[in-house]
């Protein structure tokens, strides 16, 4: 159990057999009447957010999220299968648990997997990953019909919008969140 006292960014609630995580909270003390949190709260399993007001010192009951680091090793039909790196446990999640990030997932690549009861609630991406073009069309000069971007398939499948001036082959930093180019590295 937790005060709204207690309320921090990335706590998670057990609101209605729900699992909420707080992701704003702010303490409102009015001139007149008692004092209240308000919160903005996102499901943990469907992502949907919501706007909910506590009064100031109810008890709300916490869900214990355990985050861990692991690896990911491979892809198996409609599974990912992850390892812990301190027990070398194995843990297999299904492909809408993993979310649309799983399409900018390397093997060896490391990510933070959440779970609740032994039961795996999301897996969290690095924001950035760096990734191979594996194709891209030349880009050419004065083809602006586009905005200035081409498409481009990266070495795990995944296609994203480049600048004319990307090539195969190129190492490009993308937004793991939205598949956003943010940028070229250097070799």
């Amino acid at each position: 159990m937790a005060d709204t006292s207690d309320f921090k960014n990335g706590l998670v609630l057990k609101i209605d057999g729900q699992l909420q995580q707080i992701t704003e909270f702010q303490h409102v003390k009015p001139g007149k009447g008692p004092a209240f949190v308000r919160t903005k709260l996102k499901n943990v399993l469907s992502g949907k957010v919501v706007d909910k007001t506590f009064n100031a010192g109810v008890k709300v009951e916490t869900a214990t999220v355990d985050r861990r680091d692991m690896t990911y090793l491979y892809h198996d039909g409609s599974d990912y299968i992850f390892m812990d790196g301190e027990t070398y446990d194995q843990l297999s999640i299904g492909e809408s648990t993993v979310g649309p990030g799983a399409r900018f997932l390397l093997e060896n690549m490391q990510v933070q997997v959440a779970t609740h009861e032994g039961e795996a609630l999301f897996v969290e991406l690095p924001v950035t990953v760096e990734l191979v073009v594996k194709h891209t069309d030349i880009g050419l000069q004065g083809d602006r019909s586009t905005g200035g971007t081409k498409p481009a398939t990266l070495e795990t499948d995944a296609e994203v919008q480049v600048p004319l001036f990307i090539n195969t082959g190129d190492k490009l930093r993308i937004d793991s969140r939205d598949g956003s180019y943010l940028g070229r590295v250097n070799a």
